[in-house]
């Protein structure tokens, strides 16, 4: 096993307009990106037990190989710039996905 924050050259999260966060993860090549891939680990359950959210709230997700990309866009729980408002760039949301272990091959 190793963790997705050891394989990844990036791991981020970003404002996505007022109501949704995005995330990517990106790879340096093209083998790194296919085990990840591969792997089967990262899904819209993983997603949804991660961030606690259900899955009508993933507006996007998927592999996207031209960028060797991970990708996916949440709605957020709350407004951007609202009362309470805890990340309003998004840009410490991404911290659960650094630990999730992708197994070494085969698969």
């Amino acid at each position: 096993m190793n963790t997705l924050k050891n394989l990844a050259k990036i791991i981020r999260s970003k404002n996505s307009g007022p109501f949704e966060i995005t995330f990517d993860v990106m790879f340096d090549d093209p083998a790194t990106y296919q085990r990840v891939v591969r792997s089967g680990v990262l899904t819209h359950e993983l997603v949804c037990t991660l961030y606690n959210v259900p899955s009508d709230d993933i507006v996007a997700l998927l592999f996207f190989e031209p960028a060797l990309a991970f990708k996916f866009t949440l709605r957020r729980g709350w407004a951007q710039g609202s009362i309470g408002e805890r990340d309003t760039f998004g840009a410490q949301q991404h911290a659960p996905l650094m630990n999730i272990n992708i197994p070494t091959q085969p698969f």
